[in-house]
């Protein structure tokens, strides 16, 4: 439920510092405050509620979200590229100094020092008898929760980082393990599992916040990081008959179905009421700098031909995930505001006969482009095909008619069908294959409205020759991250965890070591021979972790480098 959003000023006393938050959606409302002391201000049970709510503002950033997380999701994969600014990514060589890594690190550690801050608050709260036992102890969950799933994200994107776990600190504490970090994620979010409650026992005006499901789900995945995977899967079975998958894929990523019965968690936004850069982090650019330049006047990330054709006959996620030409745009929100057709520049084009917007019939284009006129772009550096999954939100024109370039939907970052796919990779790695293969299936049955084909295959290798059945279970498990997460926020990260990203990578795309030139489209409607943004490089050693920012190698002198980066 959405409600007015408010500032706050929580004072972190124990840190020596003032942390401004700002939140939104209805449970995050909060509450201005100049108190210094913390006697002074925590007298409130709303008060304490108001200190945890800032900290889900961490991951409440476009930059963060898109640039850091989803980039690195989709980028790495080769599933997507970049048109813009930070085609660094297409061939693996991520500088040090990219600033969206530095807004990644810093908000991440800005939303521990919260956490650990807000920890000793709530318990003296509590002693007071300023919160119950029930709200201190959902408020201790969130805590945990948010603490554990942000270590999560730094140790799956950078490798070890430092742990800071006190309310105060010098800052200047060396990296970590991988693995000690996970190990610390996964003691905090079993902390959350015994306090937070289930998804289904919170009032409507309180979804959004972290839940038991949540914290099993990130528990589970952090387990899997090291290598418990039976750990992994006491956890993820005790998910069943709390989350389902929606009957039609096509629902999951659509903008009147957010906090569904299959999200287990989703980074909130809400309306702010203006379109500006300068609104805040209550709406965000995520969604429409996806779309086509022909739409939207950005385009600033398109898809890889080769995933496109990678989608099995009949697999129904393939249109709901990557859009090409002759494509229409199957979601129902967007349908329902007009279609291709319905976009101020697809109108203003067709009026002033621009032929990118002139259909093979002569009427008004109502696909993403056509089989004879693809949308490359006005550079034509683009492939032709986007991400479907990110073309959902009716309410944005992108830069064209009113410039509605800020949108409200959430971010899904955590879903129950990825829960069932990882949890069929553990049921293979402890020697469960039928069980694995039943938990496959019913992720694959869903994607084929009904029954999925008994041997799985791609529609067709990178290049369009004819491809092999997948035979090897993992490598079945592997191919369903893919086809079922494409353009949200887990692919490579669930392909690095297994150890397998590289090569996974060289058989989807062919990709060639050292490689880092343009290639022709090798296949299908957009195969012309010219070069339009497609690149087929190897993913180098090491080059599968981000660098630490430079900014934060300078500030601490006991960091050390990616050794891929120094």
């Amino acid at each position: 439920m959405k409600l007015n959003r408010k500032n706050i000023s929580i004072i972190g006393l124990i840190m020596g510092v003032i942390i401004p938050l700002s939140c939104k959606k209805g449970f995050l409302n909060q509450t201005d405050t100049t108190q210094t002391t913390a006697s002074a201000f925590f007298t409130k049970a709303s008060d304490g509620v108001a200190l945890v709510n800032g900290i889900y503002d961490t991951f409440q950033n476009a930059d963060l979200l898109k640039k850091s997380i989803w980039y690195y999701a989709n980028f790495q994969t080769h599933d997507f590229f970049n048109w813009g600014n930070d085609r660094s990514y297409n061939i693996f060589a991520i500088p040090a100094d990219f600033s969206p890594i530095e807004v990644f690190w810093t908000r991440a550690y800005v939303g521990i020092a919260r956490a650990n801050s807000a920890l000793p608050i709530i318990a003296e709260m509590k002693a007071k008898g300023i919160l119950t036992q029930a709200l201190a102890d959902r408020l201790t969950g969130e805590t945990y929760f948010l603490r554990g799933m942000t270590y999560y994200y730094l140790a799956a994107s950078f490798g070890g980082v430092p742990l800071e776990l006190k309310a105060t600190s010098t800052g200047l504490n060396p990296r970590s393990t991988q693995d000690q970090v996970f190990q610390q994620v996964e003691s905090d979010l079993k902390a959350a599992v015994t306090l937070l409650p289930w998804k289904t026992d919170l009032p409507s005006t309180e979804i959004g916040r972290a839940t038991k499901g949540a914290a099993l789900g990130y528990l589970g995945a952090a387990q899997m990081w090291l290598k418990d995977y039976a750990g992994a899967l006491a956890s993820f079975n005790q998910l069943p008959g709390k989350y389902s998958l929606l009957p039609d894929f096509e629902s999951v990523n659509e903008y009147d179905h957010q906090n569904s019965d299959e999200s287990l968690f989703e980074v909130q936004f809400d309306v702010a009421g203006t379109q500006s850069w300068g609104a805040g982090n209550e709406v965000a650019w995520i969604s429409d700098f996806s779309w086509p330049e022909e739409v939207s006047n950005f385009g600033y990330d398109y898809a890889n031909p080769g995933l496109y054709l990678s989608y099995q006959a009949g697999d129904k996620r393939k249109l709901a995930t990557v859009i090409g030409p002759g494509d229409q745009n199957i979601s129902p929100g967007i349908i329902g505001r007009g279609g291709i057709a319905g976009y101020p520049l697809v109108q203003s084009g067709f009026t002033n006969k621009d032929p990118r917007y002139i259909g093979d019939d002569g009427k008004i284009i109502n696909t993403c482009g056509t089989l004879t006129k693809p949308w490359y772009g006005s550079d034509k550096g683009r492939t032709g095909y986007y991400c479907a999954k990110m073309w959902r939100d009716p309410t944005l024109d992108a830069n064209s008619g009113n410039s509605t370039i800020f949108g409200a939907q959430n971010q899904i970052l955590l879903r129950y069908a990825e829960v069932l796919l990882d949890k069929a990779e553990c049921q293979i790695r402890t020697g469960d294959v039928a069980g694995g293969l039943a938990s496959l299936k019913l992720v694959r049955d869903r994607a084929w409205g009904g029954t999925s084909p008994a041997v799985m295959q791609d529609g067709a290798n990178y290049d369009g020759s004819a491809a092999s059945p997948i035979t090897d279970p993992l490598q079945m498990v592997y191919s369903e991250y893919r086809h079922e997460l494409s353009g949200e926020y887990s692919v490579f990260y669930d392909l690095r965890r297994a150890g397998v990203a590289a090569a996974f990578i060289k058989k989807a795309y062919g990709t060639v070591d050292n490689s880092t030139n343009q290639i022709p489209n090798p296949a299908g409607p957009t195969a012309d021979g010219a070069l339009h943004g497609l690149y087929n490089t190897s993913l180098p050693a090491g080059r599968d972790l981000y660098p630490i920012p430079q900014v934060e190698l300078g500030l601490n002198p006991n960091l050390v480098q990616n050794p891929a980066y120094q």
